[in-house]
């Protein structure tokens, strides 16, 4: 079983990359390599109490990506870390996507809720991936999507950038190519991409985005209702999570 001990990672990368939104790489050999499709990193701030969960964007065998958006103050003393310096992370945390390597898959995104399913994208040769945003100065990671060969789309709500729709208006007309979906995002983007699955009897995986104590499920911050063998339920996002059949989520 692996340890909940915080461990040390270098930061060896942190810049913006559109309005309010890093790219931090931090390394670890040791426990980079661990990291599955939906799990998420919990960051010790400098100078602050409660850790910062980020999904784990991409990681390869010495590395994690991280990409996140400034919020409050907390993210805002994140942004300024420095390359060289080291961060105090527990990682990687959670249930993430379970991936059948015999199904195609869509991935959907919407806003901060795009990174982490670049590394979910990876998994699979060729597919589906719809990601949305509210305008053009928030776009992120589409270059990284295209070098692997992902059949890309991309949505914004006022047309600025990508088709101007809605990321469930690519959904529905994708549906009879996929046999499954895995989505992150604002919790009605979500619950907009369970109904439209359910009705077409779709299975669907939901990352949810929880506010978190510490990560590990000891607090109760990050309770979510489920339900679960023909009753109502509360589970902890960061421990039974952040993964979720979305046939489960009382949205």
């Amino acid at each position: 079983m692996m340890s909940y001990d915080a461990q040390k990672f270098k930061v060896i990368k942190n810049e913006e990359i559109a309005t309010g939104i890093f790219d931090m790489w931090v390394e670890n050999s040791e426990l980079s390599v661990l990291a599955k499709p939906g799990q998420f990193a919990h960051i010790l701030v400098p100078g602050k109490v409660l850790r910062r969960p980020i999904s784990i964007c991409d990681a390869d065998k010495s590395c994690l990506r991280l990409v996140y958006q400034v919020k409050g103050e907390g993210t805002e003393i994140l942004s300024k870390v420095k390359v060289g310096e080291e961060l105090d992370i527990l990682a990687p945390l959670g249930n993430g996507f379970d991936i059948n390597p015999e199904k195609r898959y869509c991935f959907i995104g919407g806003g901060i809720g795009v990174p982490p399913m670049l590394y979910a994208s990876k998994q699979k040769e060729k597919p589906v991936v719809i990601t949305g945003f509210r305008n053009k100065d928030l776009v992120i990671l589409q270059s990284d999507f295209r070098k692997d060969n992902c059949e890309l789309y991309l949505t914004t709500d006022d047309g600025s950038a990508g088709e101007k729709a809605f990321v469930t208006d690519v959904l529905k007309r994708k549906l009879d190519e996929i046999d499954e979906v895995c989505a992150c995002g604002p919790m009605p983007m979500l619950r907009a991409i369970s109904e439209i699955c359910n009705e077409n009897n779709v299975p669907c995986q939901v990352s949810l985005e929880e506010r978190m104590g510490c990560g590990i499920g000891a607090c109760l911050v990050c309770a979510c209702e489920v339900k679960r063998n023909g009753t109502n339920d509360y589970v902890h996002v960061c421990k039974d999570g952040p993964v979720f059949d979305s046939k489960e989520v009382v949205f």
